[in-house]
């Protein structure tokens, strides 16, 4: 059926042309067809009839169609075509090549996106280049350098030999005849091997420079002069030509990437490789450790970033269920997949406001952190006095920020292997409370090798001596001040000391007591059990008093320190431990699982430590750090300052002046005798060191008693100072010409412990 027009009538109709397959041809009526009408317009009368005629045959039936027959092919070939081209013949109109040209510009739009994805990877043309020069230098370099090297090495092996062979056959005596003989011929060897030796090193380096000198002009001199034949021929324009030129070349030569020259770790590349931080790498990172699944991915909360240390920092959020402190516990196996050293990464649960269980900050370290020289600690550029009742200055995190705690109403626990830095960290707080004037220190030096020994005239009580009896006659004084503060605390209405109370009453002020290498007390076994029970108390009720105590030891375990005492000192310091069981001694069961382990921290961290101050987490702190010089120059601004404020400990108190503080008249006449006796010994003692003076004539002490203003008789003195009889025998004194009555030493020490019970 052929659809006719309806429009107006054209004079004639292209019809698309059918060729029909060899040896085949249409269908064909048997009966004669009706004349067809024309097509289209409008028709004359005797069309109409015949059109009409028509229909009514076809109504009527009277029409039959004769079946078709098909003219039979024995032999089709299907392959009988002629040369020329299979193209459909509306290729080659105007629409066709419109079409045409559109898939072909199209597909060279693809073809150049294609290249510029591809100038990113190893197959980008700058990357070829790159191969290429590396080959060509490679090529030029030659393998002649290693060969060198092993024949100088071999040269001068030789002649150091036959250096040593010469000394000995030429020191060696004529008289041992065998023996010189021997050592001459050793010597003709050892000379022909070295200057065979020598020769093989000349030629190898003439020949050596040769194939280099060729090479290099193999290598570099074609594209030298198309450069400068560019140039010269056509200025820039040709220089330009002759540098794509060369670009192409080198491009040529490294077209294919070699499997020995491939990366090994092209399929997984991680910060330690140099490669940026990224969202992609952070799964995979936290995929491979086994934090997440392999289909969960990481929510980005704060995108990485770059600080100016060149380290990297980024919040993120971990898929639902999964805690924050199961990506901490695998801290090690995120800094394998990171390519660092654990000491590098640094996992903390976020703060404030919008924290969740989930959400955790990861900081990434350029290098190992605290391995390079501690800056100056702020104390040395402080010049008025510290506030200890203020933040004392810790020492730099991890990401260079200032570390402070309080330590008003704590005590703390120092702890870590012998070298971590203890003495170091230490030095921290104990400068801090030294150039407090305010502060009462009492220190006690287990260790006994002299840390603290540059404190001792800043201490109202020292045990330097690592002497337990002394250290727990020094804890019962302690536990006794506690009391009396608490008693003057209920006598004033108060439940703790604040700053203001220990500025107005003395009594009150803040007291330090510092205990190094606690093992050394709690282990002895006279002392031990007391002394644990005396610190247990004093850390338990002092700390409203106004006592703050810190503890420093190796490895606070429980046959060490009990844990009723080890668990009451709030603020803990883990520096490096040797194990993890170690590092929960300090920091508390658990800490090492959590992910928190002074285990991770490298021997060359020194004075690097966990410290679990405030908040939740431990923070990986360095200790500032000062020099012995500078640690001198702060405790003679310390001890000025308490000079200054009239807080300096009173020294040990000679003889005498401990009878003048007695404020009794018979008291201060036995000091004035005690006072003459050392004067006249330390004058004896300067015309001869093994002279001493241990009698006085009665008439030189009653002169000695009037100067001093005391009017004593001889009389009023024999009865304070009561003489035995062998004692009052009468001695001749320098150049007095018969023998005087007079008082030994021994008698007026015997009158001052009679009377005062004192000793000198």
């Amino acid at each position: 059926m052929t659809e006719m027009p309806t429009g107006s009538r054209h004079e004639s109709t292209d019809l698309a042309t059918v060729t029909y397959v060899h040896g085949a041809g249409p269908a064909t009526d048997t009966s004669t067809p009706a004349a067809a009408p024309v097509l289209g317009g409008t028709t004359g009368s005797t069309d109409r009839a015949a059109v009409v005629e028509s229909a009514r045959r076809v109504l009527e039936g009277r029409i039959t169609t004769a079946g078709a027959e098909l003219a039979k092919v024995d032999k089709a070939d299907f392959d009988a075509f002629d040369d020329r081209p299979l193209i459909p013949a509306w290729m080659k109109s105007a629409e066709g090549w419109a079409m045409y040209s559109g898939v072909f510009y199209r597909a060279r739009i693809r073809d150049y996106r294609r290249w510029v994805r591809r100038q990113r990877t190893d197959r980008g043309h700058v990357a070829q280049f790159r191969r290429g020069r590396r080959r060509i230098h490679d090529w030029v370099r030659g393998f002649e350098g290693i060969q060198l090297q092993a024949i100088a090495h071999q040269a001068h092996i030789a002649a150091a030999e036959a250096r040593a062979a010469a000394r000995t056959a030429r020191f060696t005596p004529g008289l041992m005849k065998n023996k010189k003989q021997l050592a001459q011929r050793e010597a003709d060897r050892t000379q022909t091997v070295a200057m065979k030796a020598i020769a093989e090193h000349k030629k190898l380096r003439a020949d050596r420079r040769r194939a280099y000198g060729l090479r290099i002009g193999a290598a570099y001199g074609p594209p030298l002069a198309a450069i400068s034949t560019g140039y010269m021929g056509a200025g820039g324009l040709g220089a330009t030509a002759g540098a794509l030129a060369t670009f192409a070349g080198g491009a040529f030569a490294g077209r294919h990437p070699v499997t020995e020259e491939t990366d090994w770790s092209a399929d997984w590349r991680s910060l330690g490789d140099g490669d940026p931080m990224t969202a992609p790498m952070l799964d995979e990172v936290f995929r491979r450790a086994k934090v997440i699944g392999a289909e969960e991915t990481l929510h980005i909360v704060q995108m990485p970033m770059l600080d100016a240390r060149g380290a990297w920092s980024a919040v993120i959020d971990l898929p639902p269920g999964i805690p924050a402190k199961k990506a901490m516990r695998a801290l090690s196996e995120i800094a394998s997949a990171l390519g660092v050293e654990d000491a590098q990464v640094s996992m903390t649960k976020t703060k404030g406001k919008g924290a969740r269980a989930g959400r955790l900050e990861i900081y990434v370290a350029k290098d190992l952190p605290f391995t390079g020289a501690a800056d100056p600690g702020p104390l040395l550029a402080l010049e008025a006095a510290t506030n200890f009742w203020g933040r004392i200055a810790i020492g730099p995190d991890v990401r260079g920020l200032a570390i402070s705690i309080s330590v008003v109403e704590r005590s703390g626990l120092v702890g870590g292997e012998p070298g971590a830095g203890k003495s170091a960290s230490g030095n921290v707080i104990l400068l801090a409370a030294a150039l407090d004037p305010r502060v009462i220190l009492w220190l006690a030096d287990g260790k006994g090798g002299g840390d603290l020994e540059p404190f001792e005239h800043l201490c109202e009580w020292f045990e330097g001596d690592a002497d337990p009896e002394a250290f727990y006659e020094m804890l019962k004084a302690a536990v006794a001040d506690m009391k009396a503060r608490y008693a003057l605390l209920k006598k004033l209405g108060k439940r703790k000391v604040t700053e203001e109370l220990a500025n107005k009453y003395p009594l009150l002020r803040q007291k330090l007591l510092w205990v190094d290498e606690l093992m050394f007390y709690t282990t002895d076994d006279d002392y031990g059990k007391k002394i644990t029970k005396l610190l247990r108390n004093l850390v338990s009720r002092g700390r409203a008093a106004g006592i703050v105590t810190f503890c420093a030891t190796q490895k606070p375990g429980s046959d060490v320190v009990d844990t009723s005492l080890r668990d009451l000192l709030s603020i803990r310091w883990a520096l490096r431990c040797t194990t993890p069981e170690a590092s929960d001694t300090i920091l508390g069961k658990g800490a090492a699982a959590a992910g928190y382990s002074a285990k991770t921290i490298e021997p060359e961290m020194r004075g690097a430590g966990l410290l679990w101050a405030e908040g939740s987490n431990p923070v990986l702190v360095r200790a500032d750090y000062y020099d012995d010089d500078q640690v001198e120059l702060l405790i003679k601004r310390a001890h000025d300052l308490r000079a200054a404020a009239g807080t300096l400990p009173e020294g040990p108190k000679t003889l005498a002046d401990q009878l003048r503080g007695k404020g009794e008249p018979d008291a201060d006449i036995l000091a004035v005798l005690v006072d003459v006796f050392n004067a006249y010994d330390q004058e004896a003692k300067e015309e001869d060191a093994t002279g001493e003076v241990n009698w006085l004539p009665g008439t030189v002490l009653v002169d000695a008693l009037k100067t001093a203003g005391l009017e004593v008789t001889p009389e009023k003195l024999a009865r304070l100072v009561v003489r035995e009889a062998d004692e009052k025998k009468k001695r001749t004194w320098q150049d007095s010409p018969s023998a005087l009555n007079g008082y030994p030493l021994t008698a007026v020490l015997r009158a001052v412990q009679t009377k005062y019970s004192l000793t000198a």
